[in-house]
């Protein structure tokens, strides 16, 4: 059998199948793209009360570094309307909150994810924090808000899991007020040399088993990997975020490009 790092050049350099992009990544699978968004959510419904706990296992506590990096790069203050993209469990909201920001709304399409949300929200306020968030769900190729209506726009590793990237970066510039910004954390590819291998061996063989054990669902976490492939490097993500009309676009590798933050600005 072929190592997991040359099947994933081979997925790479396949590309999309389709005459008419009628069909989208799912992982390595291709599916018809108006079912992409019900996989996800199944995915997601599955692994939302363990997804915190195996975010922890699969970074070894990274995440929280990075997220961290994330509020460090906004600088939140009073002021600001963030809007928080993908966010269901709260994780960025209630670090912008403890930064100092202002306003906060949560959308996410999974209600299982914004469940657990909440209820951190309400465990939070119990003890005497911050958590005073707007919880919607909804569609980010889709949002229910106004034009121009809020100052931020984040997404944390969430936009890899969206039928159509291009659309939700549209509507990310359209939400946003002239002068806002928008950041994104995503995972992504390594920039350090010879990692490839050891990176594809615990990403394909560990983090599935650990999903398995875990949170019950194997075939998630596998699913969660290979959407981690397929997404576009850094500079590839860079020039969509350009096409969609947001401005000064800037990204900083963390853990050596296992992922990465791209910043940019509604001019």
């Amino acid at each position: 059998m072929a190592p997991p790092c040359a099947i994933v050049r081979r997925m790479a350099e396949r590309g999309r199948e389709g005459p008419d992009g009628d069909r989208a990544d799912f992982g390595f699978r291709l599916v018809p793209r108006a079912k992409k968004a019900d996989l996800v959510r199944g995915v997601f419904d599955s692994v939302a009360r363990r997804y915190d706990v195996m975010n922890d296992l699969m970074s070894l506590g990274g995440h929280r570094l990075w997220k961290r990096a994330l509020i460090d790069w906004l600088r939140p203050r009073p002021e600001m309307h963030l809007l928080d993209l993908a966010g269901g469990t709260g994780d960025v909201a209630f670090r912008y909150l403890r930064a100092g920001g202002g306003r906060v709304t949560v959308l996410d399409i999974n209600g299982e994810m914004l469940r657990v949300g909440r209820a951190r929200a309400a465990r939070r306020q119990a003890n005497g924090g911050r958590a005073e968030i707007d919880w919607i769900q909804g569609d980010a190729e889709r949002l229910p808000l106004a034009d121009g209506a809020v100052d931020v726009v984040t997404i944390a590793f969430g936009i890899r899991n969206c039928t159509d990237i291009a659309a939700v970066l549209a509507e990310a510039r359209r939400v946003l007020r002239p002068g806002g910004r928008f950041l994104c954390l995503e995972f992504s590819r390594l920039v350090l040399p010879g990692l490839e291998r050891l990176y594809d061996a615990y990403s394909f063989r560990l983090i599935p088993g650990l999903g398995g054990a875990v949170a019950g669902d194997s075939e998630a976490y596998r699913y969660l990997v290979e959407s981690i492939r397929r997404f576009p490097d850094q500079s590839r993500f860079a020039a969509m975020i350009e096409s969609a009309g947001l401005a000064r676009v800037r990204w900083r590798n963390l853990a050596g490009g296992v992922a990465a933050m791209h910043s940019a600005w509604r001019i």
